[in-house]
């Protein structure tokens, strides 16, 4: 599966650059030209990672980045003109993984865009996902917690794998169930609700208070990388 990545610039020439760059790297880009219409790409979809302008018209990269880290840890690189090291100390005072000069270049880029990507993954060790006190063994679809096996179904399995692969990271509602490759299962309503309350209840989780699964109303769901 392509490492998908959300760039939002508002520079047609270095969005043209990177998109073709990294696209020859296994990545997919998704373009948005200003903030606005980024947040709203988030708050729909399902993207590994962020790569974000400083200067853009209406809401600049500053005001943009605190409004992702109020309900997401998913990584930023901040891509900005400002090369001094005041300007980068601030990005990363506000939750930016990393910071870029613009120009680039390309390969500089997709290094530390793959860097920041590795410290966010949770300890993977081939399909073994540690996360939360759970370790998932994705090729034998087992779930351990304490050395106690928990019984799952499989579309369980599957959405609890889907949250698991981006701890920390809110999951929209709509995209979960294609994220887990569940493109099988006809979606009512309240289709996922209902099976994110089952794991709760096997996962232990309190429903009246979950610290594993949470929920963000109106969005979706997200999996604590620590509960």
């Amino acid at each position: 599966m392509a490492v998908r990545i959300l760039l939002i610039d508002d520079d047609p020439r270095l969005v043209e650059l990177i998109t073709s760059y990294l696209a020859g790297h296994g990545f997919e880009v998704t373009h948005a030209p200003d903030g606005a219409r980024g947040l709203a790409l988030l708050a729909r979809a399902v993207f590994d990672a962020v790569l974000l302008d400083v200067m853009m018209p209406g809401d600049d990269g500053v005001a943009v980045l605190r409004k992702i880290r109020a309900d997401s840890a998913i990584p930023v690189v901040r891509l900005t003109a400002r090369g001094d090291e005041a300007d980068r100390g601030v990005g990363l005072e506000l939750g930016a993984d990393d910071s870029m000069p613009k120009p680039c270049s390309p390969r500089a880029l997709l290094a530390r865009l793959r860097a920041v990507l590795r410290r966010a993954s949770p300890d993977a060790q081939g399909e073994r996902l540690v996360v939360a006190g759970l370790a998932i063994d994705v090729s034998a679809r087992s779930v351990r917690r304490d050395e106690r096996e928990i019984e799952l179904t499989g579309i369980e399995f599957d959405i609890l794998v889907a949250l698991a692969r981006r701890a920390g990271r809110v999951v929209p509602r709509e995209s979960l169930l294609s994220e887990a490759g569940r493109g099988d299962v006809t979606v009512g309503e309240r289709t996922v609700d209902v099976h994110i309350s089952h794991l709760r209840q096997k996962l232990g989780d309190d429903p009246r208070a979950p610290r594993l699964l949470k929920t963000v109303h109106g969005i979706g769901y997200v999996m604590a990388k620590d509960a």
